[in-house]
């Protein structure tokens, strides 16, 4: 019965499959075709025997890696760094698209849209440059600031203190207006008889945000969320890498960076295989948490 229903959805939908077929080509050839080496986590690599060569070693990499006197740390740093960016992160661009919603003017409002989305078109390298230059305690416009009120010479970049705030506020900096494009699209749907029928009632702006709004963002809020924590560990490689320096090490070390350094820089491809197979088993852990958590506590979920 299955296999009839699925055979008459092809030939009824064939433009649509046609349609995305180059896409699931795309991710069968570049996502799934590569994770025939995640064998490499539990195999002793070897540059002569390829990857089914190799002698076997079970979870010893594993073990290895959660054994060492990285592990803590690095556990802690990726977690913090991730935690701060979700907290901070995933409720700007929410308020964005609200305040974006409440402007009348469709001129201001285009222009305010426009100027909020610039800033993610920015290249990491790019935005670590600007960082280096507005930062830096000696020629930084934030440098001279903080000499001008007396904090005296900081170097925001190369601190364990302000580390993890600086990557966190620019990152929400240069990606909360691409983000609010979604929950803008959400908001476009609401039917605008709803906010007539709210005035002739003497509601307030902050009441229509609240029984109008934030109820139609709910779906919407809710599976975002859900994909954030399946990369509660993936803080990303470039910007943390770029923004790394031996006075901040202590807080930047991450996961990324480390299985960077362990797998292409010290060529032990089986640890550094390992280790980000590790870190993407507790980012799943995370996912089907959340989303079993998510689908008792409301109806919306991933599945």
């Amino acid at each position: 019965m299955k296999q009839a229903m699925v055979k008459k959805s092809f030939v009824r939908d064939y433009q649509l499959w046609l349609m995305v077929l180059p896409a699931i080509i795309a991710i069968f050839v570049f996502n799934y075709i590569p994770m025939y080496g995640i064998q490499l986590a539990f195999r002793d690599y070897d540059f002569s025997k390829g990857l089914t060569g190799g002698e076997f070693q079970g979870l010893h990499y594993f073990k290895q890696f959660i054994d060492s006197y990285q592990f803590s740390s690095l556990m802690t740093n990726t977690f913090f760094i991730s935690l701060a960016t979700i907290v901070l992160g995933f409720p700007a661009p929410i308020i964005l698209a609200l305040m974006l919603n409440q402007i009348r003017v469709k001129r201001m409002k285009q222009f305010m849209q426009t100027t909020v989305y610039l800033p993610h078109f920015i290249s990491i390298i790019v935005l670590v440059g600007m960082l280096n230059v507005l930062l830096s305690s000696e020629t930084g416009i934030v440098g001279h600031f903080m000499k001008a009120i007396g904090l005296g010479h900081i170097n925001l970049l190369a601190s364990t203190n302000t580390f993890i705030p600086v990557y966190v506020l620019s990152d929400i900096w240069q990606h909360c207006g691409w983000n609010s494009i979604i929950y803008l699209a959400a908001l476009s749907t609401v039917d605008p008889q709803l906010y007539d029928s709210a005035k002739m009632d003497g509601a307030s702006r902050m009441q229509m945000v609240r029984y109008i709004d934030l109820p139609a963002l709910k779906p919407t809020i809710i599976i975002l969320f859900i994909l954030s924590m399946g990369n509660i560990l993936s803080t990303g490689f470039e910007k943390i890498f770029l923004m790394q320096n031996s006075l901040n090490l202590p807080v930047s070390e991450v996961i990324a960076t480390y299985v960077y350094k362990i797998g292409i820089v010290s060529s032990q491809f089986s640890y550094a295989s390992a280790i980000g197979l590790f870190n993407t088993i507790i980012n799943f852990i995370f996912l089907i948490s959340m989303n079993a958590i998510s689908r008792k506590m409301s109806d919306t979920s991933l599945y």
